[in-house]
Parts: structure tokens; sequence; C-alpha cells
């Protein structure tokens, strides 16, 4: 009887620890972070445009959002993020300056650090192609003068 009894009461221990509920995946309580756009595209731009764009971001979660900081992953992406609490609901922007004064491809990341239950750090990425323009001055001296003719005396 002992043992019915202890494999009832195990049986029982096991089968409601396999019953409680996720509240953070079900969308329980706590800031949750969800953005417009986790890619912005430049396509081709010209060197030396600007090279700014914005990412929405929307506290879906029923407690305050801090967004702690806000990382480029090199020095020609500049992001500015606000870090006073986002209520639930609200939005905040997160805006991204690249230095459009490098030719070539654009794919660089900006980490976002927060207090999300779902996304405690979030990967914002840029990209696209930045193209010389016509009056970039040239990196090295170009030739103006044609050499002479000989002369006879």
């Amino acid at each position: 009887m002992k043992k019915l009894i202890a494999t009832l009461s195990l049986s029982a221990l096991v089968l409601g620890a396999f019953a409680q509920e996720n509240t953070a995946a079900v969308g329980g309580s706590g800031p949750m972070l969800s953005v417009d756009k986790e890619v912005h595209d430049y396509g081709t731009i010209d060197q030396g445009a600007n090279g700014t764009c914005e990412f929405k971001v929307t506290n879906t979660g029923d407690q305050p959002l801090i967004i702690s900081s806000c990382k480029g992953s090199c020095g020609c992406t500049v992001p500015v993020c606000e870090t006073a609490p986002v209520a639930p609901g609200a939005s905040t922007v997160i805006t991204v300056k690249y230095d459009s004064n490098r030719v070539g491809p654009i794919n660089k990341n900006v980490t976002v650090t927060s207090n999300a239950v779902n996304a405690p750090t979030k990967i914002l990425r840029i990209k696209g192609e930045v193209k010389a323009s016509a009056t970039a001055t040239p990196t090295s001296p170009v030739k103006t003068t044609s050499p002479m003719a000989p002369t006879s005396n």
C-alpha cells in the first residue's frame, strides 16, 4: 500500500511540473520589443548621400520597456536610441546614421539591448551599396599635359 501511495504521489508531482504554464512564451507579463522592420535596405546610393534611416520600436508588453544600449558594428554605423522607458503600447525610434563616404557594399548590424522578455538582445541590419559619385575627387593625380614634341633649331 505504501508503494502505491508513493507512486501516485510521485506521478502527481511530475505531472504537475509539466502542467505549469510558461507565461513569457504565452505573452505574459513583462516588456516586449517589436520592430517595424529588422533590415533597412538603402538600395544603391551615391557616395556622400544621406545615410540616415529609422527603425520604429514598439513595446507590445504590459510593463515599461527600457532600451539600455544601441551599438553599431563599426564606427561608420552610428545608432541613436532613446533611453527613457517606453510605456506599454507606446513606440520610440532608433535612428541609424551610416557614413556613405565609403564606396562599396553596406552590410552592418546594430545591436539593441533592453529588458524585453522576448528579445533582450535584438540585431537590426542595414544593407545596400554606395556607388562613387561623379564629382568624387580622384585618388591619384591626373595627367593634364602631353609630352613636348622635339623642337628643331
